[in-house]
């Protein structure tokens, strides 16, 4: 998608701070950190959300899942807890619309969020 801020930032056409990057998913860090760790991981092809890429690629949305878990272990945060957060909605603050798990840890994180 030719205006998706994610997908600029797949292409290069936006800079971002990779921290991995896979054949099909990518993760960079957050510019508005709501923790000392806050990674963003997305697959590289355009979803809208993570019910929509679950139903058109349910092997991908695996891929997301354990590159988040991979974030956490080059992070330092899996042995001490980490929260994998995906937004679906706007109601939800989800405010870019190209589906991606934020990676949270670093810090205690209360419940419920909000």
């Amino acid at each position: 998608m030719t205006d998706c801020l994610f997908c600029k930032i797949v292409s290069g056409d936006v800079p971002a701070k990779v921290v991995r990057d896979s054949e099909r998913v990518l993760a960079f860090r957050d510019i508005n950190p709501q923790a000392p760790t806050h990674v963003l991981v997305i697959p590289k092809i355009h979803h809208p959300t993570a019910a929509e890429l679950a139903a058109a690629d349910p092997a991908l949305l695996s891929e997301v899942l354990g590159e988040a878990h991979r974030v956490a272990v080059d992070e330092g945060i899996d042995g001490t807890g980490y929260r994998i957060v995906f937004n679906t909605g706007a109601q939800a603050g989800q405010t870019v619309f190209h589906v991606h798990a934020h990676v949270l840890g670093g810090r205690g994180l209360n419940w419920p969020p909000g």
